[in-house]
């Protein structure tokens, strides 16, 4: 087995050709898991690419609001595509070695895009947090604009803090085991094989925890305290249930995303409580559940878009009775019938 050297700090740096993911060797029934990952990975595809479609097409929908949910969309599509395809390829072709280098990249966007994601729920909350407690000042505070820079922010942010910690697995040396357990290269399960200090790794691993974790979601649940202290001093029973009907799939979202990646974060990271066939099993799912959810629950059951949707399906239809009335039109003149 060759290693490629590097010297750093005067020290000698051993990196492997790269690492085996063997994070589902151990479960029972893995093959009808793989078969639910693919279904997943199809419906975020189908269902988020038409969210964008319905809303880059429509001039009416290019609004703050929806600038959010096609980041989102796009996010969601992007988060699946690093994981499951490479997760299927191990069922299928029995090959679970990941170079390196590949290995770093798979890390970096993995974490590039579930810290987006966190932050667009974030950007949705505050989207709705303008829209209910500053009513009058919506369309001044919340242009396309404000919102296009708070998105490009998000980007920009998560974009270098990751690479920042990304980067910095690559001063470790890694001389014993190359088997990671997990069902991608994982950040803490790769540093941990290092056979030299990982501290400054924990750390910013810990930091970039709470960065992309803890910060967006308190932020969301500072955001509906002030949404209910609004809402509950509104004189109408009807404009109540009007305001908090506009959050409904919006908290159904925050939940699924944040509370699973917290407990596990919490318990398996810190704690080391959870068992490791569990963790893999219970992140793999609270990583790809969401991005599938997402354009279910939210995109589609937003008014706007479940009536473009909705035009757009009674368009088709259309132009299928159209194109088959046409064919026996034809069929009638080529045997002058």
């Amino acid at each position: 087995m060759s290693f490629l050297r590097t010297v750093l700090n005067d020290s000698v740096i051993i990196h492997p050709p790269g690492f085996y993911i063997i994070g589902f060797q151990s479960f029972p029934y893995i093959s009808v898991y793989f078969i639910f990952l693919a279904f997943v990975y199809v419906v975020t595809v189908l269902f988020n690419c038409l969210v964008i479609c319905v809303i880059a097409f429509n001039h009416r929908l290019h609004t703050p609001k929806f600038l959010a949910v096609v980041n989102l969309a796009v996010i969601d599509v992007i988060l699946n595509t690093c994981t499951i395809p490479s997760m299927i390829k191990i069922f299928l072709i029995k090959d679970n070695f990941i170079p390196f280098n590949l290995c770093l990249v798979q890390m970096y966007v993995y974490y590039t895009f579930v810290s987006l994601e966190s932050y667009a729920l974030a950007v949705l909350a505050y989207d709705r947090l303008i829209a209910i407690c500053f009513p009058l000042r919506q369309n001044s505070v919340n242009t396309l604009r404000s919102m296009s820079c708070i998105v490009g922010l998000t980007w920009s942010f998560a974009l270098g803090a990751t690479a920042f910690t990304t980067g910095i697995i690559t001063h470790l040396s890694f001389c014993n085991s190359v088997r990671v357990f997990s069902y991608f290269c994982d950040y803490a399960p790769v540093f941990r094989l290092a056979c030299n200090d990982y501290t400054m790794q924990w750390f910013a691993a810990s930091f970039l925890t709470v960065l992309i974790l803890g910060g967006p979601f308190i932020f969301i649940l500072l955001s509906y305290v002030t949404i209910l202290v609004t809402v509950f001093r509104m004189k109408s029973l009807d404009s109540r249930v009007k305001a908090l009907g506009t959050c409904g799939e919006h908290i159904i979202l925050v939940a699924v995303f944040y509370i699973p990646l917290l407990v596990i974060f919490m318990i398996g990271f810190y704690l080391r409580l959870i068992d490791p066939d569990q963790r893999v099993l219970s992140l793999s799912l609270a990583s790809c559940l969401p991005p599938c959810i997402n354009p279910i629950v939210y995109s589609l059951k937003t008014k706007e878009i479940k009536v473009r949707v909705l035009a757009l399906l009674r368009k088709n239809k259309i132009d299928r009775q159209k194109s088959k009335l046409w064919r026996v039109v034809q069929i009638k003149q080529k045997f002058n019938l």
